[in-house]
């Protein structure tokens, strides 16, 4: 069976959130929200009910896959753990990076964008569809290449792990060499930001290097604003985890041709055929046009 390490770390996720709630509500913060908590807490607890169901498939699918593997990293030798690691962290920058380029993974990863605070229970708030629509073919490249699925899907849960605590609005910056190379709150505050100068940035898990290296990094300047160019507009979870999928389909539906209905799963969020709505890119060049002396980046 895969590894469950993620699953061991919940009470450690609740404790804290609630550590952050009281603080929040003793300072008078404003944080939190109660509806939007309870939307978070109910999409977190649908998405391990949905990992249950699936976590074991594609530990099978790796495994199959590792039968082919050209080479055996194992994990006996401590590098072999290292290069993971780095292989792991590189895997989720493209696949999260994808997530907010290609409309079809964007509809499973808009839900961890939905929740309009910024908080440690936004960090649980996660997609029920995210397996089923191919989120692991990020990663199929490395039991091919031979890290044993054993690896791959703790190094996957370590970095999910990770990425818990810099769901928060509690800490601030901190020292430069931290900031340089690891995610921290400051910048995925960047990334969950919906300032035109926010949007599609920072993408890393574990180590920021990567935006630098690809070059969708910001740093965090004026202050973010929280949610979606187009929120949801809704706590319920089941329509938060579904609003984008159906939308999607309906625009698909009624594209006026196969080609259009096959872009709007492929090309990026806001994405239209007749210009009724526009991507991240074409809003920034938009408001550029209006704004020539206000480059946004």
């Amino acid at each position: 069976m895969p590894p469950v390490l993620l699953y061991y770390a919940i009470p450690a996720f609740v404790f804290l959130f609630c550590l952050e709630a009281w603080f929040s509500y003793r300072e008078n913060k404003h944080f939190y929200e109660t509806k939007d908590t309870f939307s978070s807490l109910a999409l977190g607890i649908g998405n391990i009910v949905s990992g249950l169901l699936t976590k074991a498939l594609i530990f099978g699918l790796f495994s199959l896959i590792y039968r082919f593997r050209f080479f055996t990293l194992d994990g006996t030798r401590w590098w072999h753990w290292a290069i993971a690691f780095l292989a792991d962290d590189l895997s989720y920058y493209w696949f999260h990076r994808s997530s907010h380029y290609i409309n079809w993974f964007w509809a499973s990863h808009v839900v961890h964008h939905s929740s309009q605070k910024y908080n440690l229970s936004a960090a649980l708030r996660q997609t029920w569809t995210g397996n089923i629509t191919g989120a692991f073919l990020f990663w199929c490249w490395m039991p091919l290449v031979g890290f044993h699925p054993i690896i791959v899907l703790t190094l996957q849960s370590a970095s999910l792990i990770y990425q818990f605590w810099i769901h928060t609005e509690t800490i601030h910056i901190l020292p430069r060499p931290i900031e340089f190379i690891f995610n921290t709150p400051s910048h995925h505050r960047v990334h969950h930001g919906v300032n035109l100068k926010y949007l599609d940035r920072n993408h890393a898990g574990v180590l920021i290097i990567w935006d630098r290296l690809f070059g969708t990094f910001q740093k965090e300047e004026e202050p973010p604003q929280y949610g979606l160019t187009s929120n949801i507009g809704s706590f319920n979870p089941v329509i938060i985890a579904f609003r984008t999928w159906t939308d999607l389909i309906k625009k698909a539906r009624h594209a006026g041709s196969f080609r259009n209905a096959l872009l709007y799963f492929i090309k990026p969020p806001g994405w239209s055929h007749d210009g009724s709505s526009l991507t991240t890119r074409e809003l920034i060049d938009e408001y550029e046009r209006l704004h020539p002396d206000k480059p946004v980046r």
